[in-house]
């Protein structure tokens, strides 16, 4: 009889999935912090503001009207009929609420999306950078992720010349995120034109994973990829959601919009798999979609005053360069200067992850590597926190990284780093 015990009960598509480089960095960040150690956290994902008043007043007032049982699982209609508002209100769409379901955050859309459109072997084009959850999503499927480079040049965004390479007979989708995160990237509305005429040629969907859009920059004007034309709606899904429009990220409510055949295949899964949403955050989800929208405006001003100061900080430093964000709460600065630098002790610095565990570490500062979203180079910064930590952060850093000096290694480390920059 063979023996079986030393056999792992995993499935096999785990193995496809690495542990977060981040996770050593987040880790020795809270320990630190919980032994009293002054830590200023630049790594946080999600806005600093309150969920606003009355948001929270119709979540409890849901439980006093006793609005707490089971719901639909694509969401109560009440919820629906105002995301297909918002939808034509914001962005020109007309959807019903029968191709609209709502489920535990953007993220959670996102997984229920591929466990319905992507079967083994599909190819799923990923622009990089991208978020973390993307390519892992597509190994959970079974399905194949295919990373294609943006460069700096080109803001980060995906030119249709590496995008019309990349696609092929086994594309079955392609993720958009706009604004981008970890970049703050945005697309034009050419732009997008550009890429839906290469996916409709190719047959295939483009998943818009729109979270970011209501905090852009400056003169950017966000575009609804969907919006396009008939066309490329009808090959669209809209992914969306309230964590960081209303800062309501530990609520997780997030939302698709698309073909009601999918729609419906993904409430199908979600009735296996959460049942619904929870009661209270629709309803409250209601009021945020329906109510005063002056909390946006006030939290975008505040973002675009502390994206201008870290910009400028960021590209005041020795040997930084930092991308203008169009969106989102990130500065993506390349800190591949630093890269073969040692320290007082001759540790050497060979990439974002160990530069990271420097600042952490010499600096007090907690930022995430660029090598979690695909782009080693770099790192991300976010100016989701206050004003004076974000003076403090960078005062830190550039401090700790004026104590560097070129290792034996520089010289021949960073003229390989050139000849593969994006």
């Amino acid at each position: 009889m063979s023996d079986v015990s030393s056999e792992s009960p995993l499935a096999g598509r785990l193995k496809k999935i690495k542990p977060s480089p981040t996770l050593r960095i987040t880790a020795e960040a809270a320990r630190l912090k919980s032994e009293g150690v002054d830590i200023v956290s630049l790594a946080a994902g999600e806005p600093d503001f309150g969920v606003p008043e009355h948001v929270q007043e119709a979540a409890i007032a849901s439980i006093r009207d006793g609005k707490s049982r089971y719901t639909p699982s694509a969401g109560i209609p009440e919820l629906r009929k105002a995301i297909a508002q918002k939808l034509r209100t914001d962005n020109g769409l007309d959807y019903t609420p029968d191709e609209i379901t709502v489920g535990c955050g953007a993220k959670n859309i996102l997984f229920t999306l591929a466990q319905v459109l992507f079967d083994p072997k599909d190819e799923i084009v990923i622009p990089a950078p991208y978020w973390v959850t993307y390519p892992d999503q597509a190994f959970l499927n079974d399905a194949r992720p295919l990373m294609i480079r943006t460069r700096e040049a080109d803001g980060f965004t995906v030119h249709p010349d590496v995008l019309r390479k990349a696609v092929g007979r086994k594309t079955k989708a392609i993720i958009l995120n706009n604004p981008c995160n970890p970049t703050g990237a945005g697309y034009t509305r050419e732009q997008l034109e550009q890429i839906a005429e290469i996916a409709l040629e190719c047959g295939a969907w483009i998943i818009s994973d729109e979270i970011y859009e209501k905090i852009v920059y400056d003169d950017f004007e966000f575009v609804a990829t969907a919006s396009l034309s008939p066309q490329v709606k009808a090959r669209t899904i809209t992914v969306n959601g309230l964590s960081k429009s209303h800062a309501m990220t530990g609520w997780r409510m997030g939302y698709a919009a698309g073909p009601a055949e999918i729609i419906k295949a993904m409430t199908m899964v979600q009735s296996q798999n959460i049942s619904n949403v929870t009661s209270t955050v629709q309803w409250a989800s209601v009021a945020a979609l329906t109510g005063d929208q002056s909390c946006l405006k006030e939290m975008v001003a505040a973002f675009q005053q502390r994206k201008d100061y870290v910009v400028q900080r960021l590209n005041g430093m020795e040997g930084i360069w930092c991308f203008e964000p169009k969106g989102a709460f990130y500065a993506f600065p390349r800190i591949a200067h630093y890269f073969a630098m040692v320290d007082a002790d001759g540790n050497e610095y060979k990439d974002s992850t160990s530069l990271c565990e420097y600042l952490l570490k010499q600096a007090l500062v907690s930022v995430i590597p660029g090598a979690a979203f695909g782009g080693d180079e770099y790192l991300r910064l976010s100016f989701a926190t206050s004003m004076d930590q974000l003076k403090e952060g960078l005062d830190r850093i550039e401090q700790a990284l004026s104590r560097l000096k070129p290792g034996p290694h520089y010289d021949n480390y960073q003229a390989h780093l050139e000849q593969k920059r994006f």
